[in-house]
């Protein structure tokens, strides 16, 4: 029996070892598989900017990053480049991440840009041509850069656009030359629209209509004082715009429907009506010297001081300096429009004081230490400390160094002088003292809440009415502050949180009936109010920025006290954010609060009527900004 199984297992083995030897010699008598054919990896850069174009690689910049290609093979053979390509904007293939072919774009075109959006681009003497939807900007005057159409100088001829199939698919800004030309958007009566049903012109000059289309417009003269109805439907609008302009550079067209606080105004320069679908859009484009001859005199008293106007002259002109860098309205080719929000125009008849101001610090704008221009904010009155950029919740504010949060007192003042001087005559660094260090010191509640509540004679602004205000509210009205609060939700849901699961979150709020604790739980640089408390029946709140604290603690009826006891209607926002919180309450619930505050406005920059006292005694205009906008310097641009 052994012996048998010993067989079958040796039997076995066998087997096994001639069935593996019939596989080896299977496999090795089939061929090996085909590799995989190579299949080429094509892509196509579209629009780039060629840079240069070398023996052995190509250049290029796209997407705000220079970028190196080697060329490739093309039929055996390195592939050749057309090798005075480079400077030019071309559509690049790559094989492989090589090179093999390139396309360039050499069909331009040059000319004023009138206006622009995301859909076309208009070009004085060409209309409006299409923009490509994978176009590419390119500033290509000093360390390139990426562009938009946003970008483009508005009223000028700085760029070209390179076409491909009768659209836009480049933008090129050849250069930067100093802009002397404004274009403000001119909104409807009491400034309540940006587009006009009818507009009633004149002039008191005489004046010229020009319209109709490119290469064939109309021109028609008319007498001073000779009114034009022009509408939607009007004849006049056979082109895309039509243009009215005095006979003379002093003459002024009158809008005669267009109200403001002098009654009706008039525009130096021309005027330039562009029919929308939903009315008719006016754009003034006018010298900015000129502009700011109306600006000046409608965002500062003409009474003032003559080193404060000119101060807020020079803050006025870099403003608007930055926004023709920047349109605001490049749709219609404007790069403001004429209300608050961006500089008053024109509301206020000129004024010698004023217009000496803007001639005497002609062309003058201020601009940081890196060079760029500084962003010059302004507000009416601080409370004897201002506060920084980020009480606006952005993250370009972090980088504003030069605005800073400190006392605005006599002492400071001093202190500065004295500083520079040391600086200029011995290379010292400017160091930080008690009066500069002022607004951290005020981000404690108690700190803060003692500053608030008492005048300190040092101040600038220390007789002013505004420096300190009270503001009382009675009867709370919760169904107010709910509504408030929806609608800075709606205006922007990361400033307006709710507490759930111990953490805030972006939530839309909801309605309650009570509030049962209100405060400010945290202060930004200076005190300012940054963050509000809201704790009620149906939940917990958070209201983060000034502006939006200000907001929902007016209640719409109650008036303001200031400190000369003059009462002031408060209809929508509190005067600044500047304030402690005392809260009445009953049953557990807040009832009523009082604030005690002082400032006007949101407290970031020059306090005008600082400038106003510094100047009275004594100080220059650039000793005034140079206070309040620190480490800047003055240039002239002309």
């Amino acid at each position: 029996m052994k012996a048998w199984i010993s067989m079958l297992g040796i039997v076995l083995l066998v087997f096994l070892f001639l069935g593996r030897l019939l596989i080896v010699m299977r496999d090795s008598d089939e061929e090996e598989p085909a590799p995989e054919p190579h299949v080429p990896v094509v892509e196509k850069l579209s629009n780039v900017w060629l840079i240069e174009v070398g023996e052995d690689n190509l250049l290029l910049y796209r997407d705000g990053v220079e970028e190196s290609y080697d060329y490739g093979t093309v039929e055996g053979a390195l592939y050749q480049p057309d090798w005075s390509a480079r400077e030019q904007v071309a559509d690049v293939i790559l094989t492989d991440g090589r090179v093999t072919d390139m396309k360039l774009l050499t069909e331009k075109l040059h000319g004023v840009i009138l206006s622009a959006d995301e859909a076309s681009v208009e070009v004085e003497g060409y209309g409006r041509l299409p923009l490509a939807e994978d176009y590419k900007g390119y500033r290509i005057y000093s360390t390139p850069a990426m562009c938009s159409y946003r970008d483009l100088a508005f009223g000028y001829d700085f760029a070209d656009l390179v076409l491909e199939d009768g659209e836009v698919c480049g933008i090129l800004m050849v250069r930067e030359e100093t802009m002397d030309a404004i274009r403000v958007l001119i909104k409807t009566a009491d400034y309540a629209g940006s587009l006009h049903e009818e507009l009633v012109i004149t002039a008191d000059t005489d004046f010229v209509l020009r319209y109709g289309d490119y290469g064939q417009e109309t021109e028609e003269m008319h007498a001073a004082g000779e009114e034009i109805v022009i509408d939607r439907e009007s004849g006049y609008f056979s082109g895309d715009r039509v243009q009215v302009r005095p006979s003379v550079l002093t003459g002024k067209v009158i809008l005669k429907n267009v109200k403001r606080s002098q009654g009706t105004p008039g525009y130096r320069g021309h005027l330039e009506l562009i029919r929308d679908t939903k009315g008719i859009a006016v754009v003034n484009e006018v010298s900015l010297e000129e502009y700011l001859y109306s600006v000046v005199p409608s965002e500062m008293p003409a009474s003032y001081s003559g080193e404060a106007l000119k101060a807020q002259a020079v803050c006025a002109r870099t403003y608007a300096y930055g926004h023709m860098q920047h349109a605001a309205y490049p749709s219609y080719g404007a790069h403001v429009d004429d209300s608050t929000s961006y500089q008053v125009y024109n509301n206020i008849l000129e004024q010698e004081s004023t217009t000496r101001a803007v001639k005497e610090t002609y062309g003058q704008l201020l601009y940081t230490e890196e060079g760029a221009l500084a962003g010059t904010y302004y507000y009416s009155t601080s409370c004897g400390v201002g506060s920084d950029a980020n009480v606006w919740k952005t993250e370009a504010a972090k980088e504003i160094t030069y605005l800073k949060a400190e006392a605005v007192n006599e002492t400071l003042m001093q202190e500065k002088l004295m500083l520079r001087e040391q600086r200029q005559a011995q290379g010292e660094a400017v160091s930080a003292s008690t009066q500069a260090e002022l607004g951290e010191y005020l981000r404690e509640e108690e700190h803060f809440a003692d500053f608030i509540t008492r005048v300190n004679e040092d101040d600038f602004e220390s007789g002013e009415g505004w420096y300190r205000w009270s503001y009382e509210v009675e009867k709370l009205s919760a169904e107010h502050i709910y509504e408030v609060l929806k609608k800075r939700y709606k205006a922007n849901e990361k400033l307006i949180l709710t507490l759930k699961k111990g953490e805030y979150i972006s939530a839309e709020p909801q309605k309650f009936t009570t509030i049962r604790k209100l405060f400010i739980s945290v202060r930004g640089s200076g005190g300012v109010a940054d963050e509000l408390i809201l704790e009620t029946d149906k939940g917990t709140y958070k209201v983060i920025s000034e502006h939006n604290i200000r907001y929902v603690l007016c209640d719409g009826e109650t008036r303001v006290r200031r400190a000369d006891d003059s009462m002031v209607e408060m209809p929508n926002l509190l005067p600044s954010g500047f304030f402690v919180i005392e809260a009445g309450k009953k049953n557990g619930n807040v009832i009523g609060y009082t604030l005690t505050g002082g400032g006007f406005g949101h407290g970031v920059g020059m306090s005008q009527n600082g400038a106003k006292t510094m100047a009275q005694k004594g100080y220059s205009y650039e000793e005034i900004l140079l206070f309040f906008y620190e480490d800047c310097s003055l240039r002239s641009i002309y």
